[in-house]
């Protein structure tokens, strides 16, 4: 069985706003998390420790994995670009800020997206949108 092969299940997922990176097609996605906003929103989930003299801030539901030297995320803030965003690598929760990162739109088909619920964020939003409504006269 090749790779390619095994990378690609069969069927979508049962809940596939959930999962962290789709590669269903050639345009790879994965869902991104801004780890300065869970301080600047006083996530109750970011946790923090002092070790080596340096002050570490990570998330204890794993959203992000790394542990981020505080000091040296507050300084990447105060410029423009900011810190930006790491992977996730467990699902989001809904008062993470998260964004959806393509890697390679170039490839997208005239279809566009097979996977479109994976954009859904966060999992806390509704899953529908209503556009129009239809009033019986």
């Amino acid at each position: 069985m090749s790779e390619q092969a095994a990378a690609r299940p069969s069927e979508l997922p049962l809940r596939p706003q959930d999962e962290v990176e789709c590669r269903r097609c050639e345009v790879h996605c994965d869902k991104v998390v801004y780890p300065a906003a869970c301080a600047e929103r006083g996530c109750p989930f970011l946790y923090a420790y002092e070790e080596f003299g340096h002050t570490y801030v990570g998330c204890m539901q794993r959203v992000f994995e790394v542990d981020i030297d505080l000091e040296l995320l507050l300084d990447a803030q105060s410029r423009r670009e900011g810190f930006g965003a790491m992977r996730v690598t467990n699902p989001p929760l809904p008062l993470c800020q998260v964004e959806v990162e393509a890697c390679y739109e170039s490839r997208t088909d005239d279809l566009g997206c097979v996977n479109p619920e994976f954009h859904e964020l966060p999992v806390g939003e509704p899953s529908f949108r209503i556009f129009a409504q239809i009033r019986a006269s």
